[in-house]
């Protein structure tokens, strides 16, 4: 039998997850500086099988504005630069036969206002997660009423989750601030 401080604390190892899938999402969004992140959904074919950028070669921060990718195994630079092109993230790799180089653009306001509504609907998408949570922990909780768990038990584990739901929609929303502040930066 699942007790009240069990659903507890199932809710809120789901709601952590819901956190980190925002800051995954968010690091892939780039900002006016270089992140090696913003390659992490780019996918290459390696022997046949789609296998994600980050297993195939180095990837640096050089500057500001640079990042270097460097494939462990050389032949596969051409299939990793055509990735990088086809990836919809806007960027050219220059390639000198041993490296790749991505020189960051400057990012337009226009581009920055889409960035920040992209934001805006990740921590969007996260909040409601972290809400869904918090319903299915309700429901639990209210199953277990009369059998398992008093009245005032239950309202008190209510009383929790609440303030469990609060506590991480506020840090996904002070992630949000952060990451928009980020974008905007000249």
């Amino acid at each position: 039998m699942t007790t009240g401080v069990e659903v507890l604390a199932s809710a809120e190892a789901r709601m952590k997850k819901g956190i980190e899938t925002a800051q995954n999402q968010f690091a892939t969004i780039r900002t006016g500086r270089a992140n090696a992140a913003i390659l992490d959904r780019v996918e290459a074919e390696y022997y046949g099988a789609s296998t994600p950028l980050k297993q195939m070669a180095a990837i640096t921060v050089t500057d500001a504005r640079t990042l270097t990718i460097s494939p462990y195994d050389k032949t596969l630079i051409k299939e990793i630069e055509k990735s990088i092109v086809n990836s919809g993230l806007g960027l050219t790799p220059n390639n000198d036969g041993n490296v790749l180089r991505i020189i960051l653009p400057s990012l337009t306001e226009e581009r920055r206002k889409e960035l920040t509504k992209l934001v805006r609907k990740y921590a969007e998408e996260s909040r409601v997660a972290v809400r869904n949570v918090r319903r299915d922990a309700l429901d639990d909780l209210k199953k277990m009423k009369g059998k398992e768990v008093s009245e005032d038990e239950l309202k008190q584990q209510e009383v929790n989750l609440q303030k469990l739901t609060d506590k991480y929609v506020k840090e996904i929303d002070k992630m949000t601030e952060q990451k928009e502040a980020e974008v905007m930066e000249v």
